[in-house]
């Protein structure tokens, strides 16, 4: 076809943006957390913290995952989310509740160590080095922002009381420095950011 006189040019279909949800499970003294980022896809991916939802202590698990499934079955999430949740200690029977929803989802065990391991098609083991890190370098090179959100000061101070503590065997420690702070909110969104940064398993389909 022509455009004024000269060929038309092709024009690129723009990579559109998907979502990821993470999900932080607390038990009964700790929150149970939720973050919606939208992965913006540029050469170097953006992560744009869209939702955050902190679930007040004592919620029921079912609870929780009916909240994550009517969240994720709404627009603009439809079809455009991947879950993401920790399946560290209690995580694991609530992500068995959340498959019988008939959910897809990655499940993370946050471990000690350095390795990231695979042992299962949706399953990861992830040291929680590992999430502070691309946490870390989103920040620093500003490839994470945070909207103006109810609960973004939450988000803002777990992240700044978030330390790594070098126990004396000097094994790495991550967590709140001060007694009494959680880090449900952080993990949150560091579960989200680590899966966009790292993960594309093609088996863990769009919710």
């Amino acid at each position: 076809r022509e455009f004024f006189g000269l060929n038309e040019p092709e024009v690129e279909e723009v990579p559109k943006s998907s979502f990821i949800v993470g999900l932080d499970l607390g038990q009964r003294q700790d929150y149970t957390a939720l973050a919606v980022l939208e992965k913006l896809p540029f050469f170097q991916p953006q992560f744009h913290v869209r939702h955050l939802e902190r679930f007040a202590l004592g919620t029921s698990y079912p609870s929780v995952v009916y909240r994550v499934e009517q969240l994720l079955l709404s627009p603009p999430l439809s079809g455009k989310a991947v879950l993401v949740v920790d399946a560290t200690g209690v995580g694991r029977a609530v992500v068995d509740m959340l498959r019988q929803a008939g959910l897809s989802l990655a499940a993370v065990t946050i471990t000690g160590g350095e390795t990231v391991s695979h042992p299962a098609t949706d399953e990861w083991h992830v040291p929680k080095r590992e999430l502070v890190s691309v946490l870390q370098v989103l920040l620093q090179s500003s490839r994470l922002k945070v909207a103006k959100l109810p609960n973004a000061q939450i988000l803002q101070r777990e992240m700044g009381n978030f330390r790594v503590k070098i126990t004396q065997s000097a094994n790495d420690q991550y967590g709140a420095w001060r007694d009494g702070e959680h880090d449900d909110m952080v993990l949150s969104v560091a579960l989200g950011c680590w899966w966009g940064e790292h993960s594309v398993e093609p088996n863990i389909r769009m919710v």
